[in-house]
């Protein structure tokens, strides 16, 4: 079999794969956000942390509730790393220097999963398993949460201003949702090969002599929520293109499924809850086209870049693991570039010039093709308003969304939301550019030089947390500034989101016209791939005419 052919069957055995879950995930999350009842496990939860899950809240108290989470859990994982050197399953493991643990704890809260350290050589099993496994399961769950919020503002049909309650929310996203998945996705990935165990550390022989020290862990049940939760995190310095990690080509294609399982699954939940499933095929058909097309792209040049050595390996096959080939290598790239995942399985400085570029702009795009848990789907749907404004300018017209008018506020917070992104990624590039110390830090100089710059910081910001490679991101001025990216890059997002779920909420819907946008049609998916395109095209175009597209027209 050809591996162009391969890699095409892999692509058509993942779109039915999840064309298969689409329907009854996205229901099953339906019910679960519309549920008035509890689970048993839920009150002992409520109980543990003193809230009262039935009290409705504001977009102020519920934005509230997820910045107050959200700091204890930097505090604690912060904490946890630096007492490391004293906690038990250490594995003889220092405690981690400050600067190294702010960038982590911020990481892994942010739902980034940015990694400045090798985790076989830095971290034990506690802080593995209590700190970034939990943080792996929580962060995506406030993701959830937040989209949740958003869809509520849409569809209430009371002018109260109540978005549902955040710590319901969270809980049932973690107990009803990510942890079933996980259990029977832990279990696939150990008969599948991946390590599960605590074992500390022991000698390995090597294929070409000598032996290297390694050390077990519980690497599938965390390997499989950091892909389900999008967060992206690795056991081991490899990531996803370590065989402990992700031992073969079914084990790969696994983890592609579940990167974009619940992302693709939430335009239905969101069509559910909005009585409007066809609006939710709308939002599905424009995640789609945007996935398929750059997967697509990526293939083409990853296959077809010319060169005698290209042409003996049957494509661009440098960093990338022999076991995927490139049409699996190409299908986890964009996966988790288009997501918030961040997940590698190769080396994404190896890639060609435009396919480096193709990874970077799936992060650009706001990564909402289909995009993280629960961000993915609020950020389709800031864009989904800017759309509706663009075409109600177009018509003279007062635009609506669901029966919402989308007024000067709303319009505002979502363009505070598209812009806050790139303000982060293209001012920090900016910054370390311009100043000699983090230059030091590049590999290689010119054009692929200032990618890694720039694919670092594109990362941090958007919440991806996937590398370019070849920067030497361990210093302080990186671990810092890319902290800083990833808290303000998701957190202030947040606020723009959850405002403008308020200001929604508030309103009293308005009846359908014969002049009112019909938003679950595929014009209006269309012009939605336009606004995307186009408004990200005018944002980092420069950027990328710098980097990427130089690199790929030079060679």
């Amino acid at each position: 079999m050809s591996p162009v052919l391969a890699g095409v069957l892999q692509l058509l055995a993942l779109t039915a794969a999840l064309a298969l879950t689409y329907r009854p995930l996205g229901d099953h999350m339906a019910r679960v956000y519309g549920s008035k009842k509890h689970l048993r496990a839920e009150k002992w939860i409520y109980k543990a942390i003193g809230a009262d899950p039935d009290s409705p809240m504001r977009w102020t108290a519920y934005l509230r509730g997820v910045l107050a989470f959200s700091l204890a859990g930097v505090l604690f994982l912060y904490l946890l790393q630096r007492l490391q050197g004293s906690l038990p399953g250490s594995l003889g493991f220092r405690s981690i220097d400050p600067d190294q643990a702010f960038n982590t704890a911020a990481s892994f809260v942010a739902n980034t999963n940015w990694q400045s350290y090798a985790g076989e050589q830095a971290m034990g099993h506690v802080v593995q398993t209590a700190g970034l496994a939990v943080q792996n399961f929580v962060s995506a769950a406030v993701g959830i949460a937040v989209a949740v919020a958003l869809v509520r503002g849409f569809t209430t049909r009371s002018r109260t201003g109540e978005l549902g309650n955040f710590w319901a929310d969270l809980v049932r996203g973690v107990v009803r949702i990510l942890l079933p998945i996980s259990v029977i996705g832990a279990l696939v990935l150990v008969a599948c090969g991946a390590l599960q165990n605590f074992s500390g550390i022991h000698e390995v022989g090597q294929f070409m002599g000598g032996s290297r020290q390694w050390n077990g862990g519980a690497v599938a049940s965390q390997e499989v929520i950091k892909e389900l939760g999008t967060n992206g995190g690795g056991y081991f310095n490899a990531n996803s293109a370590h065989p402990f990690e992700n031992p073969t080509p079914l084990s790969n294609l696994f983890e592609i499924y579940l990167i974009l399982v619940i992302p693709f699954a939430l335009t239905r939940t969101f069509g559910r809850m909005a009585g409007s499933l066809r609006q939710g095929y709308a939002l599905l058909a424009t995640m789609a086209t945007i996935w398929l097309g750059l997967t697509a792209l990526m293939m083409w040049t990853e296959f077809h870049h010319g060169g005698p050595a290209f042409d003996v390996a049957g494509g661009a096959m440098e960093g990338k693991e022999t076991r995927f080939g490139i049409g699996g290598s190409s299908l986890f790239a964009v996966a988790t570039t288009l997501t918030s995942t961040g997940a590698v399985n190769s080396f994404h400085s190896s890639y060609t010039g435009f396919g480096g570029g193709i990874e970077m702009l799936g992060m650009q795009l706001g990564e909402i093709a289909p995009g993280g848990v629960g961000s993915g789907l609020y950020g389709m749907l800031v864009m989904a308003v800017i759309a509706v404004f663009v075409a109600g300018l177009m018509v003279g017209r007062t635009p609506e969304y669901l029966g919402k008018k989308i007024g000067t506020r709303e319009i505002k917070l979502a363009a505070c939301y598209i812009l806050i992104t790139p303000a982060l990624a293209l001012g920090f590039t900016a910054v370390s550019m311009a100043l000699p110390t983090p230059k030091d830090s590049m590999l290689n100089s010119g054009a692929h030089g200032f990618s890694e710059i720039l694919y670092a910081y594109t990362s941090g910001a958007n919440n991806n947390g996937s590398a370019f490679g070849g920067l030497s991101a361990d210093t302080n001025w990186f671990n810092t500034t890319l902290g800083l990216a990833m808290l303000l890059g998701r957190f202030l997002p947040m606020v723009f989101v959850l405002a403008l779920a308020g200001s929604l909420a508030r309103q009293q819907p308005v009846p359908t016209t014969a002049g009112t946008l019909r938003t679950e049609k595929p014009l209006f998916a269309g012009l939605l791939v336009g606004a995307i395109l186009i408004i990200t095209g005018l944002t980092y175009f420069p950027a990328l005419a710098l980097g990427p597209l130089a690199e790929g027209l030079a060679s």
